[in-house]
């Protein structure tokens, strides 16, 4: 019985090409599929919570997501745009903002971003996902420097966790 060989060589042509960009857009669909909907920029109807965590109690989304605050923005307003924005996904408003359990309704707010889109304050502080942060509860990024300032997490108060 004759056996037949196995090669590794590419189609040539149009049919390679094509099998190529179909193999890259089904990992990229992957990809984004694994990411979680918290990073992928405007949610709708956004909650905030308070939740327990190694930290004590601190603000977190309605999908379990911590959200952190960053020492060098002013007065309200964000210092985190380009790669910083990248790495620190905003927590965009879109539709009314729910107050969920722990949270004081006063110290909610927003802040005007440069491309008109309206960042989520919490004590006048713009608050920030990162994006290592892949599963609900992690934290994984408190008391880090980067881009120029502090990435911390925030108490239920407004106050950061040091």
């Amino acid at each position: 019985m004759a056996r037949q060989a196995v090669t590794n060589r590419r189609l040539p042509g149009p049919v390679g090409m094509r099998r190529t960009l179909l193999g890259t857009a089904v990992v990229a669909l992957a990809l984004l599929a694994l990411a979680p909907a918290a990073m992928s920029g405007e949610s709708v109807a956004p909650t905030l919570t308070v939740k327990s965590s190694s930290f004590g109690r601190v603000l977190f989304d309605g999908r379990g997501y911590v959200l952190y605050a960053f020492t060098r923005d002013k007065n309200g307003r964000s210092a985190c745009y380009g790669a910083c924005a990248k790495a620190w996904p905003v927590y965009y408003a879109k539709g009314t903002l729910r107050a969920g359990t722990g949270i004081k309704r006063s110290l909610i707010g927003a802040t005007k971003r440069r491309d008109g889109r309206r960042q989520i304050t919490y004590a006048g502080r713009p608050l920030y996902y990162y994006v290592g942060d892949t599963r609900a509860g992690q934290i994984l990024c408190q008391n880090v420097v980067e881009f120029g300032g502090t990435w911390l997490i925030v108490r239920p108060g407004g106050k950061l966790v040091r």
